[in-house]
């Protein structure tokens, strides 16, 4: 079956056409037919539309709301334009997959979307103001396209981060504040953490319970989850994905009390505040340049600009700390993966993380490491390391996908 999976932004929408099944998956055969971006949603959207093994097609135009961003990638879908075989009408898509940032407490794995499950969805709007709003509309959007008759699923970020427990996922707060609120910590990237899991336990053929990692997500969002027999156990982002490592535009962790203190002298309100350390902080802030890793160790090698050299110490510095704080947890990992736009193409980024790591046993072999980018996945430690260091490029839309084909299978699995 022919599977559109959205993942659908405030102002972005991502999307991939996978041709998958319950055969498919049993035979690793998925097919990815079409992927493509839009931006700037809401005024002149930039429009990037590729059909698998053809020339990309860029386009700009105006794009109202997400409503009309769906719709006018599956009008390209099943238009001669896309050249697309597999699909000639809208009946060629069977289902629709959902990439939902926030389940809450309420959702622990993939569901079939119902009116019910959508409204548990809404329900944890309040979790994540910023992205479930978006996924709702990407929900909707696509019901008033295809109709209530196709079948879509909810897969949700925080769902791989459900096995939490209480000693990971409970803050130092009045215990009361969990049970009102469920002030808690949540995580995200479980999608991508699930896939990563996967590739490790697939490509040295043990079963899941032997999964005992750290993965490192490192892109304009960044978290580190132990996975302990093939379970997240712990993970760096909280209730919302502001907590943990430095990020592209995030703060990460920082003492609370800077928030008052910061708001006082600057004259700033709660929103302000709250835009500060979200959109204006991490490696942006740090540099005063640029959230783009590329272009700061660009300018730290090309100008030596202190500040760019500055921001991606403390990018490395902060997540080995956090691998360091894991070992100890997991009493001991068996590999390091890192995944995500950084730590699938930087080789400068992984060595200066891994660099912290030679007391632990971990040892990256320097030319292993310069030839693992663009897409490559496999092993970057020495031979002598006694720590594994791999590099897995995630795929959430092919697990999103597939989740999408087994639940109409009614079968249910992690890879």
């Amino acid at each position: 079956m022919n599977i559109l999976v959205l993942n659908c932004g405030s102002s972005s929408l991502k999307f991939q056409l996978i041709a998958t099944d319950l055969d498919r998956i049993e035979k690793n055969d998925d097919k990815r037919l079409a992927h493509g971006t839009i931006e700037r949603i809401g005024g002149a959207a930039i429009i990037t539309q590729t059909a698998e093994g053809k020339t990309p097609q860029r386009s700009a135009a105006p794009i109202r709301d997400m409503r009309s961003a769906v719709e006018m990638i599956v009008r390209w879908i099943v238009s001669d334009a896309s050249e697309i075989a597999e699909v000639n009408g809208l009946g060629d898509i069977q289902a629709v997959g959902h990439r939902v940032v926030h389940g809450g407490e309420h959702f622990s794995e993939s569901v079939i979307i119902s009116d019910d499950i959508l409204r548990g969805i809404e329900d944890c709007i309040e979790l994540a103001p910023l992205h479930n709003p978006a996924n709702i509309s990407g929900i909707r959007a696509a019901r008033e396209i295809f109709g209530k008759g196709i079948v879509q699923v909810a897969v949700f970020d925080t769902a791989f981060h459900q096995t939490l427990p209480e000693k990971s996922f409970l803050y130092a707060l009045p215990y009361q504040l969990y049970r009102r609120h469920k002030i808690r910590r949540y995580g995200f990237h479980g999608t991508s953490n699930r896939y990563v899991a996967y590739r490790y336990r697939t490509l040295l053929n043990i079963p899941r319970e032997q999964v005992n990692v750290i993965a490192l997500h490192l892109g304009n969002g960044c978290s580190a989850t132990a996975i302990k027999g093939g379970k997240s156990i712990d993970t760096s982002m909280g209730m919302t994905p502001l907590e943990g490592l430095v990020m592209g535009t995030r703060a990460g962790d920082f003492d609370p009390a800077i928030i008052d203190f910061v708001a006082a002298k600057e004259g700033l309100s709660a929103l302000e505040i709250e835009s500060l350390v979200n959109k204006q902080s991490g490696l942006l802030g740090l540099s005063g340049l640029t959230n783009d890793m590329r272009e700061l160790l660009a300018e730290s090698k090309e100008n030596g600009d202190r500040r760019s050299s500055l921001a991606i110490e403390i990018f490395c510095y902060r997540a080995s700390k956090y691998i360091g704080s894991y070992l100890a947890a997991m009493n001991g990992a068996d590999a390091l993966i890192f995944t995500g736009g950084i730590g699938e193409n930087s080789s400068e980024v992984r060595r200066m993380i891994c660099d912290y790591l030679s007391w632990f046993g971990g040892e990256v072999d320097s030319q292993l490491n310069e030839s693992m980018t663009g897409g490559k996945e496999g092993i970057i430690n020495t031979g002598g390391s006694r720590l594994k260091i791999f590099v897995i490029p995630t795929n959430e839309e092919l697990l999103i996908a597939r989740d999408t084909a087994r639940l109409i299978g009614s079968k249910t699995s992690d890879g």
